[in-house]
């Protein structure tokens, strides 16, 4: 039997949702919470399945570097321009090319997941996205 551990990872980021019926095709904000939940074969001899450092490290590294405080926004969406021409610090952009639902979010971080754990002798078990306290996407592997 294995076990797992899971890290949750918040960031804050901005996205709109261009067809969206509603009030979310204006540019809006979330307090994102990301949950990776992995195993490994057998625990470390600490008796871990993985510091949750690690996870933090891995993961968490890449959130901060290209999503917090930013604008997660689609490929041709006019807002992109108007924030690189904006005067002050550059704003982070993360440019995806499919509309930054929850669940297209999600499959971004399964790939990036699973990238960044690669090599460390830890499978992927579970990833949660919330982005609201009473929403979210999942995929469980």
């Amino acid at each position: 039997m294995r076990q797992t551990v899971t890290r949750l990872l918040e960031f804050d980021a901005g996205h709109r949702l261009l067809k969206h019926e509603g009030k979310c095709s204006a540019p809006h904000g979330h307090r994102y919470r990301l949950e990776v939940t992995v195993s490994a074969e057998q625990l470390d001899v600490v008796g871990r399945v993985v510091d949750f450092g690690v996870i933090k490290a891995l993961i968490g590294g890449w959130i901060d570097t290209f999503l917090d405080h930013g604008m997660v926004l689609e490929v041709g969406d006019p807002l992109i321009a108007l924030l690189r021409a904006a005067p002050g610090p550059p704003a982070k952009i993360f440019e995806l090319h499919t509309a930054p639902t929850a669940e297209n979010l999600l499959w971004m971080f399964y790939d990036v997941v699973g990238e960044r754990l690669e090599g460390h002798g830890l499978t992927l078990i579970q990833l949660r996205l919330y982005e609201t306290p009473n929403c979210w996407a999942e995929i469980r592997v």
